[in-house]
């Protein structure tokens, strides 16, 4: 690292180069598999069965976003913060499209903001917007290690970390002692072990994961023996793109680790027709979602 910072580089300065790298990579990659199976996906047909599949898998996709906000409403009870669920949701679905925006955390400050208008501490709002991905990790590396039904220690290992952390006994006194750093009169604090919002984000994955594999459905059958195999696969893919940094969605890198893994066992024009037909599957979610808490929201302020 002396080197670099000799050559006037630092960490710093290396991050969105790093982040335009793997970024340029993956696309390279889903480019160059693109044309060389193009044949394959242009004789690719949706018929009615499968438009009623993709929008269905709408619906699912949907409501799971939904979900998620509820259970960040969750989380934030958690922290003697008692806000609706409706409310949680309307502001999770109204600030998810930041997510795509350069750095992939406008979407993270839009609900800090939302949050403390509410009257609820910065410090408070942060932590539940630092929970939130962990608790999602835990449930991703969970759903990894059903769906491939093998042991990957690494995954064990993740998830048994983040489960002992976030634990009030172990998280409250680094809580503590970073609300005595920054001098702060809020004193941050962990009720009781975040249970009900691990469930709920395994529960917000279950319904990502059954709404691709309604996509699946809407080009191809799928047998009861692949499913286990989507829902690995799709869970690994998901939990690549969250945790790479700096990528607007997991944009890139979600559809690269799809390739990867379902090569072996599906056509790869198909493979690239699921993905491209889920990533609009979820856009659609997300960009109705955002529509229709935009529309209740002036509904509700229309009637005070």
């Amino acid at each position: 690292m002396r080197g670099l910072e000799g050559l006037g580089l630092n960490r710093k300065s290396l991050k969105p180069f790093l982040r335009w790298l793997i970024l340029g990579a993956v696309l390279f990659f889903l480019l160059r598999t693109l044309s060389t199976h193009w044949g394959e996906v242009a004789k690719i047909r949706i018929d009615a069965r499968g438009i009623a599949c993709l929008t269905i898998a709408v619906g699912i996709t949907l409501f799971a976003h939904i979900f998620a906000g509820y259970v960040w409403a969750w989380i934030l009870r958690l922290l003697s913060h008692p806000v609706s669920g409706a409310w949680g949701a309307k502001t999770y679905l109204t600030t998810n499209l930041a997510k795509y925006l350069p750095g992939n955390v406008w979407h993270f400050y839009g609900r800090i903001a939302a949050a403390t208008k509410l009257g609820i501490p910065v410090e408070s709002a942060t932590l539940s917007i630092f929970l939130e991905p962990l608790l999602m990790i835990s449930a991703g590396c969970c759903f990894v290690l059903i769906g491939t039904g093998s042991i990957a220690w690494l995954q064990i290992g993740i998830t048994i970390a983040i489960l002992i952390g976030i634990h009030p006994r172990f998280l409250n006194p680094v809580l503590r002692q970073v609300s005595k750093l920054k001098q702060s009169n809020s004193m941050l604090q962990l009720e009781k072990y975040p249970l009900v919002p691990l469930l709920g984000e395994m529960g917000f994955l279950s319904l990502r994961a059954i709404g691709f594999i309604v996509t699946v459905l809407a080009l191809r059958p799928v047998t009861w023996e692949q499913i286990p195999l989507l829902v690995g696969s799709f869970s690994w893919a998901w939990l690549v793109g969250l945790i790479t940094p700096g990528l607007p969605g997991g944009i890139g890198v979600f559809e690269a680790t799809i390739v990867a893994f379902l090569s072996p066992s599906f056509p790869s024009g198909q493979i690239l027709a699921i993905i491209a037909l889920y990533r609009l599957v979820n856009t659609l979610a997300e960009v109705l979602g955002a529509g229709l808490a935009v529309i209740d929201d002036r509904r509700s302020n229309s009637k005070k």
